[in-house]
């Protein structure tokens, strides 16, 4: 995968204004090579959009690009070091971060400090996309995609471009967020359920969508969402029905003001004590679920579905 690799793409899915990032978690420091860590921690900050990026997600971009490689070149594209800066990318964002004379893709520091900086200017250029309305999506994957193929693709086709490498790069680094994160909240339980199913953001809903072993015909419904997280956290202990009005009465209920992430939540939405919607809590009054046709697996807002009834189920 190559920073800056400019290619074309295609027009973004429907506008998702309840959030501008999902990238928060603390760093599992255990994860990071001991040489890079202090510069993976230093490089995932972003005062400009801080829920955008994170130590996590520096992290899983590193192991995305080059697998810690700091002497990586991608065949046949050029892009260069631990990090993947195309040269004339490097002439802009590189410094010599650790001051020792060299100013290099290849220099580790100063190669994940220069992705930290890019990062944020991308995540800055973004998100100015999405508030004029011109893209739409999560800010972490419209940077991580502005990252791959230039932010002038994510404009231009109005949120993540659908060229098969790049929303295969977003996603590969969705998953991989999940493996350097330590959930600061709730219980292991619930966490790896968060875990799970954090890593099929982006994935596009399919009615019907979705069983034990993840993604069916290309992609999940909430409820397909909802087993295959719930089966995954449990090492395979928890098998549900492929069916929200089924799933909203087993496990443990309950109160919705003692929510923890990992919690499912049922939603009656149509009425007649039919709960035909279901999501998993990740804390900060926000569900991960798989919405409707034409949409894809994302964190959303609690707020608009307060208006309906609920039922929160624990697991685990």
């Amino acid at each position: 995968m190559a920073a800056l690799l400019v290619i074309a793409g295609a027009a973004g899915g429907e506008p998702d204004k309840t959030n501008t990032g999902s990238a928060a978690g603390s760093l599992d420091q255990t994860r990071v090579p001991s040489e890079y860590l202090a510069w993976v921690m230093k490089a995932g900050q972003c005062d400009a959009v801080p829920n955008a990026l994170s130590p996590a997600v520096i992290a899983a971009q590193i192991e995305a690009e080059s697998g810690w490689d700091p002497n990586a070149v991608s065949p046949g594209v050029g892009a260069q070091g631990i990090a993947q800066f195309m040269p004339d990318t490097w002439k802009s964002w590189g410094q010599d971060a650790n001051n020792n004379g060299v100013n290099s893709p290849f220099d580790p520091p100063d190669a994940i400090m220069a992705q930290g900086r890019y990062d944020c200017y991308l995540a800055e250029e973004v998100q100015k996309y999405v508030k004029a309305g011109q893209a739409t999506g999560e800010i972490t994957d419209l940077m991580l995609a502005a990252y791959n193929a230039g932010p002038g693709a994510v404009q231009a086709y109005h949120g993540v471009p659908p060229y098969v490498e790049t929303q295969t790069y977003v996603q590969k680094i969705r998953g991989l967020i999940s493996k350097y994160t330590i959930a600061t909240t709730g219980g292991p339980f619930g966490d790896k359920v968060v875990a799970a199913a954090r890593a099929q953001l982006g994935i596009k809903y399919v009615w019907g969508g979705g069983d034990v072993s993840g993604a069916t015909s290309g992609g999940f419904d909430c409820s397909g969402l909802v087993l295959y997280s719930i089966y995954q956290a449990s090492g395979g202990g928890i098998s549900l029905p492929h069916s929200s009005e089924i799933q909203v009465t087993m496990g443990t209920p309950v109160d919705p003001a003692d929510m923890k992430p990992g919690d499912i939540i049922g939603f009656e939405l149509n009425g007649g004590g039919d709960f035909d919607h279901i999501g998993i809590y990740v804390g900060n009054n926000q569900m991960i679920h798989a919405p409707r046709t034409g949409d894809v697996v994302k964190v959303a807002s609690l707020d608009w579905y307060g208006k309906f009834p609920w039922k929160v189920r624990r697991f685990g």
